[in-house]
C-alpha cells in the first residue's frame, strides 16, 4: 500500500533573495568604485614610498645584474623616463590591491550562490590569486634572471647590449601575465572536472597530449630561448597533475544535495 502522504520538496535556500536588477547595478557600481579607490590609494602610497623610480629599478634588476658593468637601461622615447615608472606603479598598485578586488567580486556574487557553490568558488578564488602570484613571483626571482644569462652570454663582444625601458617593461609585463596565467592550470582543470566537461578518468588519460601541448604553448609564447621555454612547460606539467589531485577533492567535498542523495540512493544497502 502506498505511502498517500505527498514528498516534501526540499526548500530552495535561494527563495526570498532575489532583488531588482536595478539593485544589482547599484550595488556592482559601488564594489567598482570601492576597487578603483583602492587602486588609487595603493598607487598614492605606492608613488610615495618606494617611489616610482624605486619600483623600477627593481623591477630591471633581474636585467641590469646581468648586463656588461656600467651599463644601464635606455630611454628613447622623450617621456619614457616619466611614462614607464608610473605604468609600473599603476601595475604594483593593483597587484597589491588584488585580493580585495577579488574579494569585491566575491561579495557581489556570493549572495546568489547555494552553499555547496560557496564551497566550491571561494576556494577557487583564493587559489586563482595564490597561484597568479606565485607564478609572477617565479617569473622575477627565476626566469628572467636566467634568461638574461643565457642571452648575454651568447652576446657577440662587440656589442653592447643596452634595452630600451619601454620594450623592457612591455616585455617583463607579458612575461607576467604569461606566468601568472600559466600556472592557473590546477584551477582551470578543477573547474572542467567539477562542471563535468571531463572526467577525472579522461584527465589522466590526456595527460601527454597536455605535455606536448604545453611545449607548444611554452614555445610560442616565450622568448625563442631554451631557459623561459622549459621554465614554463615543465611547472605547467607539474601543476597539471597536481590540479587532477585537486580535482578528485573538489568532486567529493563540493557536490550539490541532489547529487550526494543520488550517490546515497545508488549505494546498496548492506
Amino acid at each position: 500500500m502506498s505511502d498517500p502522504s505527498p514528498k516534501k520538496e526540499p526548500e530552495d535556500e535561494l527563495a526570498g533573495t532575489e532583488a531588482p536588477f536595478v539593485s544589482h547595478l547599484i550595488e556592482l557600481r559601488d564594489r567598482l568604485i570601492r576597487s578603483l579607490i583602492a587602486v588609487g590609494i595603493a598607487f598614492g602610497v605606492l608613488a610615495f614610498w618606494p617611489g616610482m623610480g624605486a619600483l623600477y629599478d627593481l623591477l630591471a634588476q633581474p636585467m641590469v645584474a646581468h648586463l656588461p658593468e656600467g651599463t644601464k637601461l635606455i630611454a628613447t622615447n622623450v617621456i619614457s623616463p616619466i611614462l614607464v615608472p608610473l605604468k609600473i606603479t599603476l601595475m604594483a598598485a593593483f597587484l597589491v590591491v588584488l585580493p580585495y578586488v577579488l574579494y569585491q567580486v566575491w561579495a557581489f556574487v556570493a549572495p546568489g550562490l547555494y552553499s555547496h557553490e560557496k564551497k566550491f568558488v571561494l576556494p577557487l578564488v583564493v587559489s586563482s590569486t595564490v597561484l597568479f602570484f606565485i607564478g609572477v613571483a617565479f617569473c622575477y626571482f627565476l626566469v628572467i634572471p636566467a634568461m638574461s644569462k643565457f642571452i648575454q652570454s651568447f652576446a657577440p663582444t662587440a656589442i653592447t647590449a643596452a634595452p630600451d625601458i619601454e620594450q623592457y617593461f612591455g616585455f617583463v609585463l607579458t612575461l607576467f601575465l604569461v606566468f601568472g596565467i600559466a600556472f592557473e592550470v590546477p584551477v582551470a582543470v578543477v573547474v572542467l572536472a567539477r562542471i563535468g566537461l571531463v572526467t577525472v578518468a579522461q584527465l589522466r588519460k590526456f595527460r601527454g597530449y597536455f605535455i606536448v601541448g604545453a611545449f607548444i604553448v611554452a614555445a610560442v609564447v616565450t622568448p625563442p630561448d631554451v631557459i623561459s621555454q622549459l621554465s614554463l612547460a615543465v611547472p605547467m606539467c607539474i601543476l597539471y597533475e597536481l590540479g587532477i589531485l585537486a580535482a578528485v577533492a573538489f568532486i567529493k567535498n563540493t557536490k550539490a544535495p541532489d547529487e550526494e542523495a543520488a550517490d546515497s540512493g545508488s549505494k546498496p544497502a548492506a
